[in-house]
């Protein structure tokens, strides 16, 4: 199975704004204490489409745009900027209808020559736009095959990946049939803080106050003038799956595929590090785990409801750590066990309302995740399987045939997000942003089960 790799070039033929339909209502919306544990960062994502079985280039512009005016007049505060709200004293989204850029452009190679195993190549900078200012970008680019890609670049503050694709499936039902399936909620009293507050001391083991580390200057650059961080895109078949849930499940519990992925994971970054020559080093793993459903556990069908459709982040990230060494000498299962364990911890509504009661005595304070905060390596998991949303997200002419998150490559910090397989629900994609070396020993060492993604895999 060859590459289908083309070096390539993107003319832009059209940028412009695109404001949300009336009415509007310009106003200050305040960051919810869950919010405030997201640093100010830029997430993407892209959507390849194949030919449209009818309508034009321009016809589909002009349908986007549309439709994408009408959604941003129930998702106001995309259409908005992240500012300083002096009268409130902190940041918060001023809801002013400054818009959304939208760049028009052209590709002048095929969808199915595209590396989708290498972003850094073919997506960044080319398929995703730059967010210059406001809160979201969008760029749609149009292949000499007829085919699609939709890519879009959102401020982390605003939005986590539940609410992003919540938009951009309202969207393509806006495009398509003009109803959307689900409205969004900004309540924001659905997240006060408990009066007087009150919270576990195991929060402090979760997240922290922000404190700059210093980065020393000899991992500032990566031997033969690669960069240290770099994007890659892997096909996991669902055999390889199994079988990591099997070794994993080995101790007598059945762990799930996601922890058994995260423990597989955990263990091959320590195996780098020791490779590396750095010994006995602290390796930590994190995992993303939405709110939604568990705030609402026990409080009735519309506190269910206002949950579910909030926009904004609602995540958690407990972690794990542990010396290099000893994961390279622990079992599948036994690391499996560390993982389950740590996950445990953050899977409850109590630790979620103590979570926005802790926030609430540091809310004029930057904070971090806890795992992040001292420069130790650290990797961040977040499965995309719970979205299940890429058949929604049709606007009209097609389903999509490839989806996937990026981050820009400039980040220096570890992510890796798994996704649903367009093609086989068996089988996942699975997205990475990490270090070179540590990029190098997996596909070194972790060939079984981290086969380059190519389009082969989608039919394109």
């Amino acid at each position: 199975m060859g590459f289908r790799s083309k070096s390539y070039s993107v003319q832009v033929i059209e940028n412009s704004v695109v404001h949300a339909d009336e009415p509007w209502n310009d106003h200050w919306l305040p960051f919810t204490n869950l919010d405030l544990l997201v640093p100010p960062f830029d997430v993407g994502s892209f959507f390849c489409y194949k030919k449209p079985s009818h309508g034009s280039f321009l016809t589909i512009i002009d349908t986007l745009k549309t439709s994408l005016s009408r959604t941003l007049a129930l998702y106001y505060p995309l259409a908005g900027e992240i500012l300083w709200n002096a009268a409130a004293g902190e940041n918060q989204i001023h809801c002013n209808n400054r818009g959304v850029h939208f760049i028009e452009a052209v590709a002048d190679v095929q969808l199915k020559e595209l590396n989708l195993y290498n972003p850094d190549d073919s997506i960044e900078a080319k398929l995703i736009p730059k967010k210059l200012h406001g809160v979201l970008a969008i760029q749609v680019t149009m292949f000499p095959c007829g085919g699609m890609v939709l890519g879009c670049m959102f401020d982390h503050r605003a939005a986590d990946g539940c609410s992003a694709n919540m938009f951009i499936s309202s969207w393509a039902d806006m495009a398509r049939s003009g109803t959307p399936s689900m409205l969004p909620s900004f309540r924001r009293s659905i997240f006060n803080p408990r009066s007087p507050t009150s919270y576990s001391s195991s929060i402090n083991d979760v997240f922290a106050l922000y404190e700059p580390t210093p980065i020393p200057n000899n991992e500032e650059n990566h031997d033969g003038g690669d960069p240290l961080f770099v994007n890659r895109i892997f096909y996991i078949e669902g055999e390889q799956l199994n079988r990591l849930q099997l070794l994993a499940s080995e101790s007598g519990s059945r762990r799930s595929k996601l922890e058994a992925f995260t423990s597989f994971l955990w263990k091959i970054v320590a195996l780098s590090l020791e490779e590396s020559g750095n010994h006995n080093q602290l390796c930590r793993v994190a995992v993303a785990v939405d709110g939604r459903s568990r705030l609402s556990q026990g409080d009735g069908e519309e506190k269910e409801k206002l949950t579910t459709s909030h926009f904004g982040n609602v995540l958690s990230m407990p972690y794990g750590e542990k010396r290099s060494h000893e994961l390279m000498e622990m079992s599948l299962s036994n690391v499996a066990t560390e993982v389950h364990e740590f996950l445990h911890t953050a899977t409850g509504k109590d630790h979620f309302l103590d979570l926005i009661d802790w926030v609430e005595e540091r809310r004029s304070m930057p904070l971090i995740s806890k795992a992040f905060a001292d420069g130790e390596t650290a990797v961040m998991v977040s499965s995309g399987q719970r979205f299940q949303i890429m058949d929604k997200m049709d606007f009209g002419w097609g389903k999509v045939a490839f989806g996937s998150c990026h981050v820009p490559s400039a980040r220096k910090d570890c992510y890796v997000m798994t996704l649903p397989s367009p093609t086989n629900k068996e089988d996942w994609v699975v997205y990475m942003h990490l270090p070179m070396i540590h990029m190098n020993y997996i596909e070194a060492h972790a060939g079984q089960v981290f086969t380059p993604m190519n389009v082969d895999y989608l039919g394109l």
